[in-house]
């Protein structure tokens, strides 16, 4: 098919109300296309972070690692912390994750584990309309939406205004599932009496959120029950650093299968958590080789290769805000940064990860103007989306793959007006 028979039929299948809030995209004729070996990888991540997940919410319980809880706990209010760990949901996993991978020389680097993700819609969409034109995307044309209605069977979605930008894909979603989109402050609590819910929305958002208390209550007596559950922990950046802290390394080996555990060592890059509190004299951190951080403040451009991030019970903690890249900062900017991790440590805590340059791709781009493909020198971010249809189930099913196909000079992967997004394919 031509390129611009393909986008006319793009096109034409674009939902009305679109799927992202007064933005856009570039289009192009084609999926991205990933190769046998990173698809094989992207398989294998499932189960690996599954379990990964599921040994995350047993360490948290763990009373011979009361650290880890008093860290993830810091600035979060009582309620937060009291239903986290409410018995009724003690076991819960969240069915849906997805992480953002960053396609690199070496293969994939975690960037990101999201729980509550957005773009289920859109992948969705992608999926299908790109199958339509003959295009064998990872999935399957309803793949998405089959994996969604096993892990979800009965959910309900409920959205909140903070999460407005995503009320089209997700609107669009129900639509397709044959259920009902809730909006908490159009529906009185004890009409969801009995009801299943998928929440989306961010609980650092839940004093914001219509009827969220007595929604919470109901669920707390069992009268609804919400997917993701009500677990603010889970939902932290820290995790992706605190596998890597020395002190945890029995309980990851103990936990994890070898090959899960050997395959997150690839994945994961190294990570620390930005903890003001001074080490003894004879001590260092592990790989940076630096005994305070003050220090790493005088890191020249080559040992900057650094990300900070704040780790996400903020509402920085999303959409790429509240990060810095240490090489593309100056001096001053850097050490500006870390300033800003240490004293936020108490009530938002920061973690500082490696720096993983995705490799530069080309792939075809629609240029309007010219009515005609162009190469563009791409990096590009993978969302692959798993979906677990229990707490029991430890090899969640790949839906479908997002690709976020960025120019080439950005540093920050993420959903552009300059950027593709497009479902995958194997090759």
């Amino acid at each position: 098919m031509a390129p611009a028979d393909s986008i006319s039929r793009i096109r034409a299948a674009f939902p009305e109300q679109g799927f992202f809030q007064d933005k856009e995209w570039v289009l192009s004729p084609e999926a991205f296309a990933l190769d046998a070996h990173t698809v094989e990888l992207i398989q294998q991540l499932g189960p690996a972070l599954r379990a990964f997940q599921k040994a995350c919410n047993k360490l948290y319980f763990d009373p011979a690692y009361p650290w880890v809880a008093k860290l993830l706990d810091q600035g979060k209010p009582q309620r937060v912390l009291d239903l986290g760990r409410h018995p009724r949901w003690h076991d819960d996993l969240p069915r849906v994750l997805r992480p953002d991978l960053v396609l690199t020389e070496e293969g994939v680097s975690i960037s990101e584990l999201d729980s509550l993700p957005g773009g289920i819609g859109l992948t969705a969409w992608l999926n299908e309309t790109y199958a339509a034109l003959d295009q064998n995307v990872i999935g399957g044309a309803t793949g998405m939406i089959d994996a969604f209605a096993a892990a979800f069977p009965a959910e309900d979605i409920l959205i909140s205004r903070e999460s407005q930008d995503y009320l089209p894909e997700m609107s669009w979603l129900a639509e397709r599932l044959g259920r009902r989109l809730l909006r908490p402050w159009e529906v009185q609590p004890y009409e969801l009496n009995g009801s299943a819910i998928y929440r989306f929305f961010e609980l650092f958002d839940l004093a914001n959120v219509e009827n969220a208390d007595a929604m919470l209550r109901m669920a707390e007596r069992g009268e609804l029950t919400f997917t993701p559950p009500i677990k603010a922990f889970l939902e932290e950046k820290l995790w992706l650093a605190l596998f890597w802290s020395p002190q945890l390394q029995d309980f990851w080996a103990d936990s994890l299968l070898t090959s899960h555990l050997l395959l997150l060592q690839r994945c994961i890059p190294r990570g620390w958590v930005v903890d003001p509190t001074p080490l003894p004299p004879f001590a260092v951190y592990p790989k940076l080789d630096i005994q305070s951080w003050e220090e790493m403040k005088a890191f020249g451009g080559k040992l900057r290769q650094l990300v900070l991030k704040i780790s996400g019970f903020s509402e920085r903690g999303w959409g790429s805000r509240g990060v810095f890249i240490g090489h593309d900062l100056s001096q001053e900017q850097w050490g500006a940064a870390i300033d800003e991790a240490l004293a936020s440590f108490p009530t938002n805590p920061f973690v500082l990860q490696e720096f993983h340059r995705a490799r530069v791709v080309t792939h075809p781009a629609w240029d309007e103007e010219k009515q005609a493909t162009r190469a563009m020198q791409s990096r590009v971010r993978l969302c692959p989306y798993y979906f677990a249809t229990s707490e029991q189930d430890d090899d969640p099913t790949l839906g479908g793959v997002l690709a976020t196909v960025c120019p080439a000079d950005k540093k920050i992967l993420h959903g552009m007006r300059d950027a593709m997004m497009l479902p995958c394919v194997a090759r």
